[in-house]
C-alpha cells in the first residue's frame, strides 16, 4: 500500500450500510475512499461483507489471498492483511467467503476486531457492510464516527432503510442505557408499548425521558451523537433528488433521528461497464458528472453538512 508512515493515531471510522443489497454501497464507499485518498488522506477500506466480499472488484484488482478469516482463525495481525488497492494512499482489507458468516462471529471476536480496527494506522477507515440487519452488522455500523446509509429511489430500498435504522437506533439506545443498568427498562417499555400509548421510537424516547431526570440526561447526552448520513444513489430525474429530504424528515418524525442528506449520484450506465472491465470508476472517469457528485458528497461528509439542492 502506497501510504506515508506518520505518528500513529486513531483513525476516523466511516461505515456504509442500508439494509438492502444492490443499492450501490460498495460503489459509493470505494469512490468516497478514492476522493479522500486524492486529498492526501491515508485511507483503508474494509470489506465487511463476510458472506460475499466483492469490494476489490470496484477497485479493479484481484481478490486478495488474505482476508479477515486469517485474522480470526490464524491470528494474523490486522495491518498485515491490508493490501495495495492500486490507488495511492489507499489500502484494502477484504472480508471472507470461507467458514465465516455475519452471524458466525462470536462476541469476543467482534470486540477484538473492533479494537484492532481502531488501532489501524490511517486517517480514515471506511467499512462496507453486507446486506441485512443482523446484530453483528448493526454493531459494526454503530462503531463509526460517521454512519452512512445508501439508498436508491425505490420503495423496497427505502422501507429496508427504515427497518435497518430502526434496528440500529434501538440497539444504540440499549447499549447507551445498558451501561447504566437501564437495559431492561428500555426492553420492557418497548415490549409493553401499547400500554403506554407508544406508537413509534420518537414517543419511546419521550416516554423514557419522562421516567427520571437521570434518564433524560443520559438520553440527551448519548442520542445527540447518533446521526445518519444519507446518500441517494442511481437517480434518474431531478424530482428524485428530493427523496433524500423526505427520508430525512421521516427519520426525524417517526424515530426522532438526526440525519443529514449529504448527496446524490445520478444513474450512469458506465458504472456497470467499469465493474465488468475491472476498472475503478473515479480513476477511469474523473471528469464525469457522477464523479463530481461523489466529490461533492465526500466534501459534505467531511464537513458534516447537508446537500444544497436547487431545482
Amino acid at each position: 500500500m502506497d501510504m506515508k508512515t506518520t505518528n500513529k493515531r486513531s483513525p476516523e471510522i466511516w461505515t456504509v450500510g442500508g439494509g438492502k443489497g444492490g443499492t450501490g454501497k460498495s460503489f459509493v464507499l470505494s469512490n468516497v475512499g478514492n476522493c479522500l485518498a486524492l486529498k492526501g488522506k491515508r485511507v483503508i477500506l474494509i470489506d465487511g461483507d463476510l458472506g460475499g466480499a466483492n469490494l476489490h472488484t470496484f477497485l479493479g484488482i484481484n481478490k486478495p489471498k488474505l482476508s479477515l478469516t486469517d485474522f480470526f482463525e490464524k491470528k494474523v495481525p490486522l495491518p498485515n492483511l491490508v493490501v495495495d488497492s492500486g490507488i495511492k494512499n489507499m489500502g484494502l482489507l477484504t472480508g471472507a467467503i470461507h467458514s465465516l458468516s455475519p452471524d458466525g462471529i462470536k462476541y469476543t471476536q467482534k470486540l477484538k476486531l473492533f479494537r484492532h480496527i481502531k488501532q489501524l494506522d490511517a486517517d480514515y477507515v471506511l467499512i462496507d457492510l453486507g446486506a441485512g440487519a443482523h446484530f453483528n452488522t448493526i454493531d459494526t455500523f454503530l462503531l463509526a464516527d460517521k454512519m452512512i446509509v445508501v439508498i436508491i429511489p425505490e420503495v423496497i430500498a427505502i422501507e429496508n432503510l427504515y427497518f435497518f435504522l430502526k434496528n440500529a437506533f434501538f440497539r444504540y439506545v440499549l447499549n447507551s442505557l445498558g451501561g447504566h443498568g437501564l437495559r431492561n427498562v428500555v426492553q420492557n417499555t418497548w415490549k409493553n408499548r401499547k400500554e403506554h400509548d407508544i406508537l413509534n421510537f420518537n414517543q419511546l424516547i419521550d416516554y423514557l425521558k419522562g421516567l427520571s431526570k437521570t434518564m433524560e440526561n443520559i438520553i440527551n447526552s448519548k442520542l445527540s451523537n447518533f446521526r445518519a448520513y444519507i446518500v441517494l444513489n442511481r437517480i434518474n430525474t431531478s424530482q428524485e433528488i428530493m427523496i433524500g429530504h423526505s427520508v430525512k424528515s421521516i427519520c426525524k418524525k417517526y424515530f426522532g433521528l438526526n440525519s443529514s442528506y449529504v448527496g446524490y449520484i445520478e444513474f450512469d450506465a458506465v458504472v456497470s461497464r467499469c465493474i465488468n472491465k475491472r476498472q475503478s470508476y473515479m480513476q477511469a472517469y474523473p471528469a464525469s458528472r457522477c464523479a463530481r457528485e461523489i466529490e461533492r458528497l465526500t466534501e459534505n461528509l467531511l464537513e458534516g453538512r447537508d446537500i444544497r439542492t436547487k431545482l
